[in-house]
């Protein structure tokens, strides 16, 4: 048996960072979600996602600058922790810890609802165990097994929404297929407009629009384990205006012009339904596989995000000490082992509100993401403090437009949480929050006495 080791190994390169960078934007979300969003909104949703990518790709840059500055294994906790407190560093970690076991419950209800697309009789519970069980596996392996699971993932993420946009244009140039006589632009306004239902009511699709970004900050979780952080970080999160620009707003624009909105069922992929009404039926059960690897890309990815924070809130004595551990394949076995428990109560849900579990989960998990978000940026605000006050060096990756740039971006995360209270199906996060938040209150008393465990090589 091998033995423990102390430290990661830098083994994910620079093609792993790159598309962990772009599967992380690029999950079901999008491929499911939107589809009731669809529905709820109309052709006016492209414009919502454009507006949160905006304020997304702000809350990156941030996090890029304090990447620069130390790049560290559970950089949001670390940061919370240097720049806002010890009680930020508990609450960002477990919180983000959260975020995850949440996300990936989600993840693992949108593969049991694609199943269902080639199994109609099988429950829903069951490929969401099945799911669960392997990525642990994966996880549990190496860190670069993880790497190369989740650039497959996203390279059939992207290659899926590139073939849509392309045969998208396609159709609206030849005008072939079934759809190709109703198939045009003006479908983006003539079909009610930009907001059918009125603006209003499409302010609450802000909800399923920013569950659909969780994850975009996952790249700095990478940080401790890739072989050059310095080079690679700054590229990856420069991208994501652009993966926003194509992957987001580009395949809005393809789904809404090819079909109108109104046509667009709210309980499924919009991918899919756009594909069946094509006309080519072997294309759907494709794209049904590409929706399905982005679930599972998504929650590959929580698996290995959840690790590394619960480690690194173990190495700051608010997690037990047992959790630091690294196996000899230098991965946190013991604390992949405590998400895993933890995400099977997705695989309940799944058997106890089939129907249900999907809006509950992500509800619940964009409360914790803003959460993490915020603190990402008030961090910033700390950081910047300090350099102002020449206490620390004036970094050469910086966030555009701060402070005020900072201010805009915490102002509308507090919106989207104040949306939350105007929709049935959301409020049940807004009623957890406070029972979550006393519990953080609860274990940052109980353990703020703890002393840090954390080696001075995890620090650089």
């Amino acid at each position: 048996m091998s033995q423990p080791v102390a430290e990661y190994k830098r083994d994910l390169s620079t093609r792993h960072i790159n598309m962990i960078a772009i599967g992380g934007a690029i999950g079901v979300g999008l491929f499911l979600g939107s589809g009731k969003a669809l529905n709820q909104v109309g052709p006016g949703l492209i414009l919502i996602y454009a507006i949160a990518g905006v304020m997304i790709f702000f809350v990156m840059r941030a996090l890029g600058e304090l990447l620069m500055y130390r790049p560290v294994s559970g950089s949001f906790a670390e940061y919370a922790g240097e720049f806002v407190g010890p009680w930020a560093r508990f609450a960002t970690g477990w919180g983000y810890w959260l975020v995850w076991i949440v996300t990936g419950m989600a993840e693992i209800t949108a593969v049991g609802e694609y199943f269902q697309f080639w199994f109609p009789e099988l429950p829903q519970w069951i490929p969401a165990l099945g799911a669960l069980i392997v990525l642990s596996a994966v996880n549990l392996i190496a860190v670069k097994l993880f790497g190369e699971f989740e650039f497959w993932f996203a390279l059939i993420k992207v290659l899926a929404i590139v073939g849509l946009i392309v045969l998208a244009a396609a159709i609206l140039v030849f005008g072939f297929s079934e759809v190709g006589d109703t198939a045009s632009l003006s479908n983006i306004w003539s079909q009610g407009g930009l907001f059918p239902n009125g603006a209003a009511s499409s302010l609450l699709a802000f909800q399923i629009v920013m569950f659909a970004f969780v994850g975009v900050e996952m790249v700095g979780q990478t940080a401790s384990e890739s072989s050059d952080p310095q080079k690679v970080l700054p590229r990856a999160i420069n991208s994501v205006m652009w993966r926003i620009l194509i992957f987001y707003v580009g395949a809005l624009i393809a789904l809404t012009a090819l079909v109108p909105w109104h046509q667009f069922p709210a309980d499924g992929s919009p991918f899919v339904h756009a594909f069946t009404l094509i006309g080519i039926p072997a294309a759907a059960g494709v794209i049904n596989f590409v929706v399905t690897t982005a679930a599972l890309s998504s929650c590959n990815s929580g698996i290995y995000s959840t690790g590394r924070m619960l480690r690194t809130l173990s190495e700051d004595g608010q997690a037990p000490r047992a959790l630091g551990q690294l196996s000899g394949r230098a991965v946190p076995a013991r604390a992949i082992g405590v998400t895993f428990c933890a995400m099977l109560v997705g695989v309940v849900l799944n058997y106890v509100v089939p129907e249900q579990a999907f809006t509950y989960i992500t509800s619940a998990s964009t409360v914790g993401a803003i959460f993490t978000w915020g603190m990402i940026v008030v961090a910033h605000l700390g950081y910047r403090r300090k350099v102002a006050r020449g206490e620390l060096p004036e970094g050469r990756f910086r966030m555009p437009l701060a402070p005020y740039s900072n201010y805009v971006v915490l102002a509308f995360l507090a919106f989207v949480v104040i949306l939350l209270a105007f929709d049935a199906e959301t409020r049940i996060a807004l009623y957890i929050t406070p029972v979550l938040a006393i519990a953080v209150i609860v274990g940052y008393l109980a353990t703020r006495k703890q002393a840090p465990v954390k080696s001075e090589a995890l620090l650089r």
